[in-house]
């Protein structure tokens, strides 16, 4: 019989002042069993400080204090993978992959952080060089782990529901048209050509955007608001925070949810978590 996975990401902006600014009280309340973070800017010592109690895998930026993808969870890892690409592929501190043996069940957690990237810059060439390995690797993984879902800070808005101001962004990183194709064909029926919103075509890979597939056609929900101004009392946001689920890990999902924080200075993150519960097991 089948159990309830509640499966949590977040960006946490930096994981120790995260929990000095209240993380700690929101998993208390939260029920979480996984939880995939990014940009924690720690090492596992660090890691293993903030959050007590957790089993722990990580992948740390190769500059100290930027980047890194962990995945804390309420069971050992049976495997962890931290390699995306072949070298000289930025990944370090922004892939990091755990399978689960829950219940007789293999389920296979990711947790990236892409590029912010900038247009027309070196650091989009590092981002686009991600995208396409993530592409390369999702097929891979579905074909290993039926069960699988790729979580993080994607940092691309798929369409113009995920962002609120999106006129004003179509030549910024974050929402350029390449970019959002690489979703086109992540999402794109399984094996089919997918035109891109670039105009260039691809075969689809089939997975699930669990967020957007639980709120339908409508204006976010956001995940990211900007610090600067009054963009969270606006809801000025970006929804760039992934659940990316295989389709047979897609229907048994429930409850998905973004975890808004009822005003600004309750936050503990620029992001919010995105949460969804899983039946996993024999």
């Amino acid at each position: 019989m089948s159990r309830r996975v509640r499966i949590a990401s977040v960006n946490v902006n930096g994981i120790r002042a995260a929990t000095r600014k209240g993380m700690i009280e929101w998993l208390d309340e939260a029920d979480v069993d996984v939880m995939a973070l990014q940009e924690v800017r720690a090492t596992l010592e660090e890691l293993q400080t903030a959050l007590p109690g957790w089993e722990l895998v990580n992948d740390e930026a190769l500059a100290k204090g930027r980047a890194g993808v962990a995945i804390a969870t309420r069971l050992p890892a049976v495997d962890v993978r931290r390699v995306l690409g072949p070298e000289p592929l930025d990944s370090a501190g922004r892939w990091i992959e755990a399978d689960l043996d829950i219940d007789g069940e293999r389920l296979t957690v990711v947790s990236a952080y892409v590029h912010t990237g900038e247009a027309d810059t070196p650091r989009q060439d590092a981002k686009w060089a991600f995208l396409d390995a993530m592409e390369k690797r999702m097929p891979q993984l579905e074909q290993s782990s039926p069960l699988a879902v790729v979580m993080g800070d994607l940092n691309v808005g798929h369409r113009e529901l995920d962002i609120r101001n999106w006129k004003g962004n179509v030549k910024k990183a974050g929402f350029l048209p390449r970019e959002r194709a690489y979703f086109d064909r992540f999402l794109g029926a399984a094996g089919e050509q997918v035109a891109g919103v670039d105009g260039s075509t691809g075969t689809g890979l089939g997975w699930v955007d669990v967020g957007r597939a639980a709120h339908g056609e409508v204006d976010g929900p956001y995940t990211w608001w900007s610090m600067r101004g009054r963009a969270f009392d606006n809801d000025s946001g970006w929804r760039i925070d992934y659940h990316l689920a295989t389709p047979a890990l897609a229907e048994r999902v429930s409850n998905y949810r973004v975890v808004r924080a009822p005003s600004w200075d309750t936050r503990w993150s620029d992001h919010s978590p995105v949460v969804a519960d899983y039946a996993i097991g024999d």
